[in-house]
This record gives structure tokens, C-alpha cells and sequence, in this order.
């Protein structure tokens, strides 16, 4: 079996364009060097049904052996500032702030501290093995602790503290509930004794979340805390758990508390990777990897669910222990890309013979895209990097105990989801959960990602199977990538006269949707092969490429859900979810949307009277009246895995023609949950008339056109007997047609002026 994960890897950035650099930083346990070569994907999915695995070697630089070591990954979230003389300078002082845990049985957890692991030394409020508040001060070699009697509850806010009296040694730590009704009491407080007038170690950051393992240099935590931190206050004096309580309570600091040494405020700056210090000393800080922002606080009243609208009341920190944003790894290759290469899906590959002597292949995804003004193709195939990312390093086949029965099969596990089991230190994906069961709601190109490349499954691959068919055809095309048309725009997309969305173009930003409105009203042509796209609300985060964010709930097909007043997105202060809940349903862009997930089985398309209509003739030259249309493919048919119907209430153009229709799918034809109010029988495609993949045509304005397949097998079948079949055959004959500039003919301006 070949090795894929010997060596892994990532490039930075992820996505480039002819004339700029591309950096690949890489990683092996095993091997000390490996061959490396640049390679332009054609088709990187192994299924032996489909094309197998096409690469085409493009000679560079990069050529030859390159050495190898082993880079760490280190996990978990945590908030840092820098040492200060304001920390150094603490005598007494007093420390506290609201928690709220999610995983009480991780060991010890640090909530805030000054502490070095290595030399035991400084201080550190967080809460022990048992889930209690504990509250240690080393000094002079002794390390004395203060524990609270009780186990805090998860899930539930509790406002923490403690306190270290310098003249006379005695610490303090407390506990208090935020509601003490129904057995939600879990209060309690302890004392200590230390040596008096500490001295802490100087040029050691104060942490949040986690505390260092050594002098803060290379900046390795520990002891990463799960949950909310919100409102942390720092005074230069000892205060009760009340007084602690109260400043707290004061969203701003107060005039005249002059012990006051540090306010921080974490509902400021949400969208960015830094929060702010209200206090006199201004200690401002930085967050590592990326912890959830736009979180509800224990002072959350629920008269809003949107962090915008009261954002004194999202003064939270979500942090976990596997949070993973960079990877920070050192670079070992880097390439400028010439001028003269195609644009398209590429890889760094890297080959050697692994210890047990089996052949190793790894590969380190980039894209090439073509960028405004430099179109070399009328066409342009869109490479969905937004929906990679959702899906990178997917874990739901082996978290999400109905996997199985949803896909009516025994899973085969491969090496990379072994891999992916032993070291999740990774990142998931969001569509997982973090180890205390809250969703992922970012996600980063910055670390290796096991299914956005060759041999790596996903829906990396299936779009590579459309590239190959474009190859196949020599049908000339530029790939442009989702995240360019975010920051370009519709000036992207007017440099061709046609846009091809592949086959699960599924997580869409507001700039891309406009970008694809603006397109269609100005006469551009597009034809979407796949189903299930343009369905979740996401965000690139504004000054961290790559980053994406995506939150679920209230609608929609979900591996889980955020928590209530959870839905907004914390980089750009939009609201998530469906962009049917958000007023801008697929269906007024491309005429279909999605209805069904058909994981068990794929059926064929059959041709209905709009076929006939001579205006869209074009699309069945050569291909019978009656013919069954993709009875082979995914699963042994055209239509599945996830579909798209037309529906006029949701924006369906009324002059659309539904001219085929995949519709004979059995019970495993699951509706999604927006399609139905009230669960009853009938629901499934046995029985339910709505579960169908509908393939549809419509003009729009100025020349412009929109062609649907309603499927994600759709793009699984075009390879089918050579390419030599009737799926080939349309797809083949609406691309030629939609790159043709005349217009199309019969449809009048008042069909124009529908769309």
C-alpha cells in the first residue's frame, strides 16, 4: 500500500498566481529526505472506476532531494502579553474573572497565569484535575496551593478568583456560581499558606487559557483550558471574591480604583487575533490559534442572538485544547512560479522509500490561479478553496456514529484516516467537534491537510475528475480560484465569457455571491455541474489568508450546532448559517437548490417536455428522445450523493426550463431539514416527489445563460467508458455552446428581464 503520510506538508499561500512565490514547509517522523518535483494535477483521484491519478510532471528548481526533520505541531489555543513592568512589580494582588468549562475531566486546566512549567515558578489560577479552582504561588523554591472543596459544573458560568497577601503569605482562592438554583450551586473557597514577599520571574508573558512550559521564547503551553474566559481583573492588593465580582461587573474601569492593574476586555477587536487592556498600563495581548471570538458572556441577556447589537454582552473567549490555526513551521523549498505556467491545481511532490520498505508518495496541494486581466481561455473553471477548507481533515467517518448507515456501507479506512485518528493535533475540520464537543468553526490552510490533495479523497478530488474531463475534451479553460473572485470580484469573472462551478460548490461568502449576480446580470454564462452548492454563509478572514469561519444552527444539514446567540461570524460581524436563511437562496442564482442527501445510491436522469423546446436543442444533440441519461457513475448513477431541485417559491426563474430530472432514488433519499416543518412519514425518495436532481437551463440578461445539473455525481460520471457517454455528451455540447458568443435564439426580452 502506498504511503501517503511519511512526509506532510503545506504551502504558504496556499494559492498564487504566475510571478509570486509559493513556500513549502514540511515534516517527517521517519524519513531524512525525499524527491521532490512539482506536478499539475489532472485528475487526483485514485478510484479505479474513474481516470486513476494523472500528474503531469513541470520541471523546476525544486527538483531533486531535499532534506527532512520532524516539526512539531503544537496545538491549543491560549492568549499571551508580554511582560510588563506593571506584572513584575506585583506584591499583593488579586486575580479573577468568569469561567465557564467544557471539559472538567482533561486534567488540570489553566484559566490565567505567570508560571514556567519547567522551573516551577510564579503563579497560576486555574482549576485542578477534579475541575476545582486552584490557585498555586511558587516562590523562593516553595510552591504552596489553595483548592476550592467543590467541582465546578460544565457549561455553567462560575466568577473564579484569588488572592496572595505578600505581608503575611496567605493566599485565598473562591469560587461563586453564576446561578445557585437548582443544584447549580457549587461555591466554595480555600486558603493557603506561602512564603512572604514574592519575587516573579521577569521577562515571562502572563498567559490566558495555558501557561508556559519554559521562558516563553518559543512560546510551548500547557495545561490548555477548555471553555469561556470572560471580563479577567488584575489588582495590586488583596480583594474579596465580592470586590473582585464587582469590577468585573464594571465594563469600563472605574475612576479612582487606583489599585487597578489590568481590565481586559475581550468583547473589543473580536474579529482580529488581539484583545485589549482597559486599564492604566495598557496590557494588551495576542491570541494563538485562532480560540472562537463572538461568543456569548456570562452577562448574555438573549434580547439579542447578534454579537454586533450588544457587544459588551459577547465579552467571551471560546478556547480549546486542539485549537490549531499556523502551524508556524520552518520553510525547506520555495518556488517562483513562472510566468508562462497554466493556471490549475498543483502539488509538491514527494517520493522516497518508506522504513518498512513500501514506496511513499506525498503530495503538498497549491492552486495557480489566473488573476484579472490575464485570461488565457474564454472558460473558467472555479476551484472551490472555501468548501477544501470546510472539509479539510475531515474526521466525521470516523467520529459520526451514523456514517455507516447513512452511506449504507462498511467504511474502508486508509492510511490517511489512520493518520489523521493518531494525530489530531492536525485540525479537524467544520464539520467536527473540538474535544468538548463545540464545533469547529475555523478553519486554516496553514497545516498539513490530508484530503485536499492526490490520493487524499474529498471533494478536492471529485473536482479534479471535471478537470481531467476538461482535458480529456480540449476544452481550453483558466482556473480561477472561490477566495480570488472574494477580492476581486465580478472583475475576475468578466474575463470570460463562461464560469464553470465543479461539483459541491458549497460555502460561499457575500462578496462571491455578488460577484456571480453582478456577472450573470452582465451577460455572463455559467454552468454549475454539481449540487448542494451555494447553500452555507462563510467568511475569509479579512487579514489572515486562508482562514475561513462558518457557524451552524438554527437550519441546514449540520454535524452540530452552536450555542444560542452563537451565529454571527467574529471576522466580519455577518450573521451565518444558510444563505436561504439569510434571504438569498440559491435558487435566485443558479434556479436550483439543494433538497436531498443521496448517499446509498445514485439513479439516471430521464428527459421531460422541456427538453423538446428547439431553444435548448443544443443540449441533446446527440442524444435520444427516450434515452436514459447517466445510469452509470457514483454509486451506478448521474444523479446523487447530494441534489438540487428547482422550487419557484425560493427564487426559481419562472421562464427556467426543467429539461431532465433524477427522481427514482429509494428511502436512502434523505430530505433536508429545511424542506419539511414537521417530521411525519413519506419523507423519503421513495415516497416523496421533492427529492430530485433537476437539470435546468435559463437565460439571463444581455446574452447571458445559467445551465444546472442538480448533482455531485453529476462530475463522477463524465470519464464513464472513455468519456464516450451521453453525461460527456451534454456537458460537452452546453461548455462549446456557452463559449460561443451568439446569443441564444427564441427567448425574448421579457425572459431576459424575468431574471
Amino acid at each position: 500500500m502506498l504511503n501517503t503520510v511519511a512526509v506532510i506538508g503545506y504551502a504558504a499561500p496556499i494559492e498564487v498566481a504566475c510571478g509570486s512565490t509559493v513556500e513549502f514547509k514540511l515534516s517527517s517522523a521517519t524519513l531524512s529526505s525525499a524527491r521532490a518535483q512539482i506536478v499539475k494535477i489532472r485528475c487526483g483521484d485514485p478510484d479505479p472506476s474513474g481516470p486513476g491519478v494523472q500528474l503531469i510532471a513541470m520541471p523546476s528548481p525544486l527538483d531533486g532531494e531535499v532534506a527532512l526533520t520532524h516539526q512539531p505541531i503544537h496545538a491549543g489555543s491560549c492568549g499571551l502579553v508580554d511582560d510588563a513592568p506593571a506584572l513584575r512589580a506585583l506584591d499583593s494582588f488579586s486575580i479573577g474573572c468568569w469561567v465557564w468549562p467544557t471539559l472538567l475531566d482533561a486534567g488540570a486546566q489553566t484559566v490565567v497565569a505567570r508560571w514556567r512549567e519547567d522551573t516551577q515558578e510564579g503563579w497560576r489560577l486555574g482549576l485542578d484535575a477534579q475541575g476545582r479552582a486552584s490557585f498555586t504561588v511558587a516562590v523562593a523554591g516553595h510552591t504552596c496551593s489553595a483548592t476550592a472543596s467543590r467541582a465546578l459544573l460544565e457549561r455553567e458560568w462560575a466568577f473564579i478568583g484569588a488572592s496572595y497577601d505578600s505581608t503575611s503569605g496567605q493566599l485565598e482562592v473562591f469560587q461563586r456560581s453564576l446561578d445557585v438554583l437548582g443544584g447549580r450551586d457549587r461555591s466554595a473557597s480555600d486558603k493557603g499558606s506561602a512564603p512572604r514577599h514574592a519575587a516573579w520571574p521577569a521577562g515571562l508573558p502572563l498567559s490566558f487559557a495555558a501557561h508556559l512550559r519554559d521562558d516563553g521564547t518559543l512560546h510551548l503551553t500547557a495545561a490548555h483550558f477548555n471553555g469561556k474566559i470572560d471580563r479577567p481583573r488584575l489588582h495590586a492588593g488583596v480583594h474579596s471574591l465580592e470586590a473582585l465580582r464587582a469590577s468585573a461587573a464594571a465594563l469600563r474601569p472605574v475612576r479612582g480604583d487606583t489599585d487597578l492593574v489590568a481590565a481586559w476586555d475581550f468583547s473589543e477587536a473580536i474579529g482580529s487575533d488581539r484583545f485589549v487592556d482597559r486599564g492604566p498600563h495598557g496590557l494588551h495581548g495576542v491570541l494563538r490559534n485562532a480560540p472562537t471570538r463572538a461568543v456569548t458572556g456570562a452577562n448574555w441577556s438573549a434580547r439579542t442572538p447578534h454579537w454586533t447589537e450588544a457587544t459588551e454582552e459577547y465579552g467571551a473567549i471560546h478556547f480549546h485544547n486542539d485549537d490549531i490555526d499556523d502551524c508556524r513551521w520552518n520553510t525547506d523549498l520555495s518556488l517562483d512560479i513562472p510566468t508562462d505556467w497554466p493556471s490549475g491545481f498543483y502539488s509538491l511532490r514527494l517520493s522516497a522509500t518508506d522504513t518498512d520498505g513500501q514506496p511513499a508518495e506525498s503530495h503538498v496541494p497549491f492552486f495557480i490561479g489566473a488573476q484579472p486581466g490575464q485570461a488565457r481561455a474564454r472558460l473558467a473553471f472555479v476551484a472551490s478553496t472555501a468548501t477544501f477548507l470546510a472539509y479539510s481533515n475531515s474526521a466525521i467517518r470516523l467520529d459520526l456514529q451514523p456514517t455507516e448507515a447513512m452511506l449504507e456501507q462498511l467504511l474502508v479506512l486508509g492510511p490517511d484516516d489512520a493518520y489523521l485518528q493518531e494525530h489530531r493535533e492536525l485540525g479537524l475540520s467544520t464539520y467536527d467537534t473540538h474535544s468538548d464537543g463545540s464545533g469547529w468553526c475555523y478553519a486554516s490552510a496553514a497545516r498539513p491537510i490530508l484530503n485536499m490533495r492526490p490520493h487524499g479523497g474529498g471533494y478536492y478530488q471529485m473536482d479534479t475528475r471535471v478537470i481531467d474531463w476538461l482535458d480529456s475534451t480540449g476544452i481550453s479553460y483558466d482556473v480561477i480560484t472561490d477566495s480570488d473572485i472574494h477580492r476581486h470580484g465580478a472583475q475576475l469573472l468578466a474575463d470570460y465569457g463562461c464560469v464553470l462551478t465543479g461539483c459541491h460548490p458549497e460555502y460561499y461568502t457575500q462578496q462571491m455571491l455578488d460577484a456571480f449576480e453582478t456577472y450573470q446580470a452582465g451577460g455572463g454564462r455559467h454552468v454549475y455541474l454539481g449540487g448542494n452548492g451555494f447553500y452555507w454563509r462563510t467568511a475569509f478572514h479579512p487579514t489572515k489568508p486562508g482562514r475561513i469561519e462558518i457557524r451552524r444552527g438554527l437550519t441546514g444539514t449540520r454535524t452540530w450546532e452552536g450555542e444560542p446567540g452563537e451565529n454571527g461570524l467574529s471576522s466580519t460581524g455577518e450573521p451565518s448559517g444558510l444563505w436561504r436563511s439569510n434571504g438569498r437562496p440559491p435558487q435566485r442564482l443558479v434556479g436550483v437548490g439543494f433538497d436531498a442527501q443521496v448517499f446509498d445510491r445514485g439513479c439516471a436522469y430521464r428527459r421531460l417536455p422541456d427538453s423538446l423546446d428547439p431553444r435548448v436543442a443544443f443540449i441533446f444533440e446527440g442524444v435520444g428522445e427516450q434515452e436514459v441519461i447517466g445510469d452509470f457513475g457514483l454509486r451506478g448513477g448521474a444523479g446523487g450523493h447530494e441534489i438540487d431541485r428547482v422550487d419557484t417559491r425560493l427564487g426559481s426563474p419562472p421562464h427556467l426550463l426543467r429539461v431532465a430530472t433524477a427522481d427514482d432514488f429509494g428511502s436512502g433519499g434523505l430530505a433536508t431539514p429545511e424542506e419539511f416543518g414537521v417530521s411525519h412519514r413519506g419523507l423519503g425518495g421513495d415516497q416523496n416527489n421533492q427529492i430530485r436532481a433537476d437539470m435546468t437551463f435559463f437565460p439571463t440578461a444581455r446574452g447571458g445563460a445559467v445551465f444546472t445539473t442538480g448533482s455531485i455525481a453529476w462530475g463522477m460520471a463524465l470519464a464513464h467508458r472513455g468519456y464516450d457517454n451521453n453525461v460527456s455528451r451534454i456537458t460537452a455540447n452546453v461548455l462549446r455552446r456557452f463559449i460561443d458568443p451568439a446569443p441564444f435564439t427564441g427567448f425574448g426580452a421579457s425572459d431576459e428581464e424575468a431574471y
